[in-house]
C-alpha cells in the first residue's frame, strides 16, 4: 500500500511581523464546529485521507491482530464485569449502580429504605439500543430530591454538545422539553419544580445559568446568570448544608463566585468577592458558617472561615504551608474532613469540631498510595465515612470507618478475577534532578523479576498541563505491560500540581519549556541509572500529554524507540492563534495569547511541535484521534502526521488511526475503551519485539 499523502496547498501566515508556510492548513474547514456536530459536512477529500491513514495502520498493524485480542481478553478478564457499587442512603432510599457481564454502560438502581423491593431506574445499554446509535456518552444522572424525576443528558457525536432530558421514574415518560446544546450538568431545585443548567454558546464555551421549570417550553427558561468574559465558563453547585446554590465562574488561573438561597423564587444571584487575576477561591457553606479555599495570599491555597457573606470578616481556618496544596473540605455533623498534597502523594486529615484536634488518617503501610474519601449517607449526622486506597501494585480497598471509635471494617475490595498478587510488584518513589536543579518525582512500577541492568523497555507517561496532578493509583490496564518486562514510571513534571501552584507556574505560559526539560531530564535519569537504555523508552500522552509528546520528540528524537500519542495537541500555534475555538480563550493563562502578544508567540513558535517538525530521524510513532473532537480538533494530528511523512528522515513506523465515531475521550462504552487501549498497548508491544 503507499504510503498516504495529504496534498499540499501552500499558506502563508503572518504574525508580528514573521511570515511561514503552512501547507496543511487548507483541512481545517471554516465553522469546524459545524463538523464536529454533523461529520457529514467533512470535506469528502479530507475524509478520504483520513480512510487512507487508518487503512495504512491496519495494514501495519495486521501482524498484531492477535497480539490485540489476547491484550483484549486479558484485560477484560482483569474487570469483575457483574460488579456493583457500594449503596448511597438518601433520604428515603438506596442508591447504587452496577455492571453486567454482557454490558458496557452502567445500569442505577434502588431500593426504598425498610423494603425489599429493588428497582431499576436506568439502564445505560438500554437506552442506547433505543437510539440506534454508535456513540453514547454520558453527562450526568441526576435524581431528584423527591425521587420522582431522573435527570440525564447524553451527547451521541462525542462533540459534547449534551442533550438534557427529565423523566418520570414510575411512568419513565418525559415530563418535560428536552433542553439541547447545554454543558450536560443537571441540577435540580430543592422543591423538584426547576433545573439548572448551563448553555453552550457559539464557541462551544458554557457561559449563561438558566433555570427551567419542568413541563414548560424552553422557550420560557429564565437566564439567571451570564459571564461576559469569553475566557470564563460558568457551572452551578448546591452547597453542603442545601442551603444555597453557588454560581462558580472561573478560567484556569482567577475564578469568581455568586450565591443565591435555596428558596428564592426569582433567583439574583449576589457576589461574593470580585475577580483579581490570579486569585481563585471556592466557597461553601456549613452549619451557619461559610469556608473558603482560595490561594489569595496563600501560594498553595488555604481555607477561610466567616459567619456572613454580606458582612464578611475572613479568618484562616487551614494556614497554607509551602509547596503543600491546602485541598477542600467534606462535612460531617461533628467532623471536618479534608486532604494535603505534597511531593505527588495525597494525604488525609480529619477534624474534631468540637474539641478542634485534628489527625492525619493513615491506613497503608505502603509509601506510595492514593487515599480518598466518600460520604455513606446525605444525613451528616454521623461518624461513619467510606475510606479508600490504592497504588500502583494494589487493587482499590474501601472501609467503612467510625471517626469516632476509628473502628475500620473492609467493606469492598475491587476484585481481579482473572488474579493478581501485588507481591508480585515493586513500586518506588525517587526524584530526578531537572535541567535547573528542580527535583521531580518520578513513581516507577515493574515487576519483581524484571531486571534493573539496562535491558528493559520503559513506558514514560507524562501529562504536567492545567495543575492536573497524576495519582498514583491502581490501573488493571497497564499489568499487561508491565508482566511483559515493560517498566511503567509516571514522571510527576512541571504543570501540574503534584508540588503545589509553584509547580504549575513553573510548567505554563513563558516556563512551559520546564515542562518538556522534566520529562527529558526524567528519560536521562532512567537510563543513567540502569532502569533502561537509550533506545528502549515508549514515550506515552494525551492531549496536552500529546503536546509534550510532540514537543520532546522534536528536541531529542534519540532517547526514545516510539511514542503513543492520544488526540495531541501539537498544532498549538494555530489553535491559540483562532480565538473562535472552543478551549483558546479560557487558556490564556495557562499558553499564553501569541495573536495579542509578540514575546508569547515568539515563545510558543519555538516549541509548538508542529512548527517545529525538523528533517531528522524520528522513533516510531502512533497517533490516535477522534473526528468529534472539540478540544483538539482531529486536523492538529492529522497535520502533524502529513507534515511528519514529509520531513522525517528514517523508515520507522508513523501511523494515524482517526475514530470517525468519537470524541476526545475515545470510543463510548467498556468494550470500546478496552479496544483503544489494546491498540495502544500491541503497538508498544511491536516496536519492543515483544510479540
Amino acid at each position: 500500500m503507499k504510503i498516504p499523502q495529504l496534498k499540499k496547498k501552500s499558506e502563508i501566515k503572518t504574525c508580528h511581523n514573521l511570515s511561514w508556510e503552512d501547507n496543511y492548513s487548507w483541512i481545517h474547514q471554516g465553522d469546524i464546529l459545524e463538523v464536529l456536530k454533523d461529520s457529514k459536512k467533512l470535506n469528502p477529500e479530507v475524509r478520504r485521507y483520513l480512510e487512507e491513514e487508518n487503512s495504512y495502520t491496519d495494514l501495519h498493524l495486521s501482524d498484531t491482530k492477535n497480539i490485540q485480542k489476547k491484550l483484549f481478553s486479558e484485560i477484560k478478564a482483569r474487570i469483575k464485569l457483574d460488579d456493583e457499587s457500594l449503596p448511597f442512603k438518601d433520604f428515603d432510599y438506596e442508591y447504587w449502580t452496577k455492571t453486567t457481564t454482557k454490558g458496557n454502560y452502567s445500569i442505577k438502581l434502588r431500593q426504598k429504605i425498610g423494603t425489599n423491593d429493588i428497582e431499576e431506574i436506568w439502564n445505560g445499554d438500554e437506552e442506547k439500543e433505543k437510539l440506534n446509535i454508535e456513540y453514547f456518552g454520558i453527562g450526568d444522572l441526576e435524581v431528584s430530591f423527591n425521587d420522582k424525576y431522573l435527570g440525564y443528558s447524553l451527547d451521541t457525536k462525542g462533540s459534547e454538545y449534551y442533550t438534557i432530558y427529565i423523566r418520570d421514574i414510575k411512568t419513565k415518560k418525559l415530563v418535560t422539553e428536552k433542553i439541547e446544546e447545554t454543558s450536560g450538568g443537571i441540577t435540580f431545585s430543592l422543591d423538584d419544580k426547576y433545573i439548572f443548567y448551563s448553555k453552550l454558546d457559539e464557541n462551544h464555551r458554557p457561559r449563561k445559568i438558566y433555570r427551567h421549570k419542568l413541563g414548560t417550553s424552553t422557550k420560557e427558561d429564565q437566564l439567571i446568570f451570564e459571564e461576559k468574559s469569553e475566557a470564563f465558563t460558568v457551572g452551578i453547585d448546591l452547597s453542603s448544608d442545601d442551603k444555597y446554590f453557588f454560581i462558580n465562574t472561573s478560567d484556569h488561573n482567577t475564578s469568581e463566585q455568586y450565591y443565591f438561597e435555596v428558596n428564592e423564587k426569582e433567583p439574583k444571584p449576589k457576589l461574593i468577592k470580585k475577580r483579581q487575576r490570579g486569585i481563585l477561591y471556592s466557597v461553601n457553606s456549613w452549619d451557619g458558617k461559610f469556608y473558603n479555599h482560595t490561594n489569595e495570599n496563600a501560594e498553595d491555597f488555604k481555607i477561610d472561615i466567616t459567619d456572613s457573606l454580606e458582612e464578611s470578616s475572613w479568618k484562616t481556618f487551614i494556614a497554607p504551608k509551602e509547596e503543600v496544596l491546602i485541598g477542600g473540605l467534606t462535612f460531617l455533623k461533628n467532623w471536618i474532613i479534608r486532604s494535603e498534597t505534597s511531593d505527588a502523594l495525597d494525604k488525609l486529615f480529619v477534624k474534631n469540631i468540637s474539641t478542634k484536634k485534628e489527625e492525619e488518617l493513615i491506613f497503608s503501610d505502603e509509601t506510595v498510595y492514593v487515599p480518598g474519601v466518600s460520604l455513606i449517607q446525605r444525613d451528616k449526622n454521623t461518624n461513619e465515612i467510606y475510606l479508600s486506597y490504592s497504588s500502583p501494585k494494589t487493587q482499590s480497598r474501601v472501609y467503612s470507618y467510625n471517626l469516632s471509635s476509628k473502628e475500620k471494617k473492609l467493606v469492598k475490595e475491587q476484585e481481579i478475577p482473572s488474579g493478581h498478587n501485588p507481591d508480585d510488584y515493586i513500586v518506588e518513589r525517587i526524584n530526578c534532578k531537572s535541567h535547573d536543579g528542580r527535583l521531580v518525582p518520578l513513581t516507577i512500577t515493574r515487576h519483581k523479576n524484571t531486571k534493573l541492568d539496562g535491558t528493559a523497555h520503559l513506558l514514560l507517561y507524562g501529562y504536567g498541563s492545567y495543575g492536573s496532578s497524576m495519582s498514583p493509583s491502581f490501573s488493571t490496564t497497564r499489568l499487561s505491560l508491565i508482566n511483559r518486562d515493560i517498566i511503567w514510571v509516571t514522571a510527576h513534571i512541571r504543570g501540574g500540581m503534584e508540588r503545589g501552584m509553584k509547580w504549575w507556574k513553573e510548567g505554563k505560559l513563558l516556563n512551559k519549556k520546564n515542562t518538556f526539560e522534566d520529562y527529558i531530564s526524567s528519560a536521562k535519569y532512567l537510563i543513567e541509572n540502569k532502569y533502561t537504555s537509550k533506545n528502549k523508552i515508549i514515550g506515552m500522552g494525551g492531549s496536552a500529554g500529546g503536546l509534550l509528546m510532540g514537543a520532546v520528540v522534536n528536541q531529542a528524537p534519540e532517547l526514545f524507540l516510539g511514542m503513543v500519542m492520544a488526540v495531541p495537541f501539537v498544532d498549538s500555534l494555530t489553535t491559540n492563534l483562532d480565538h473562535s475555538l472552543p478551549l483558546t480563550v479560557g487558556e490564556f493563562d495557562e499558553f499564553g495569547n501569541a495573536k495579542d502578544k509578540k514575546d508569547h508567540f515568539d515563545y510558543i513558535y519555538s516549541y509548538a511541535p508542529y512548527n517545529n517538525i525538523k528533517k531528522m530521524d524520528y522513533p516510531h510513532m502512533l497517533i490516535t484521534t477522534s473526528l468529534s473532537d472539540n478540544r483538539v480538533l482531529f486536523d492538529e494530528p492529522a497535520k502533524f502526521t502529513a507534515k511528519l511523512r514529509e520531513y522525517k528522515t528514517d523508515n520507522n513506523l508513523l501511523l494515524l488511526k482517526t475514530e470517525m465515531n468519537a470524541g476526545h475521550g475515545g470510543k463510548s462504552g467498556r468494550d470500546g475503551a478496552i479496544e483503544e487501549i489494546a491498540l495502544d498497548y500491541a503497538f508498544v508491544l511491536k516496536i519492543s519485539k515483544k510479540i
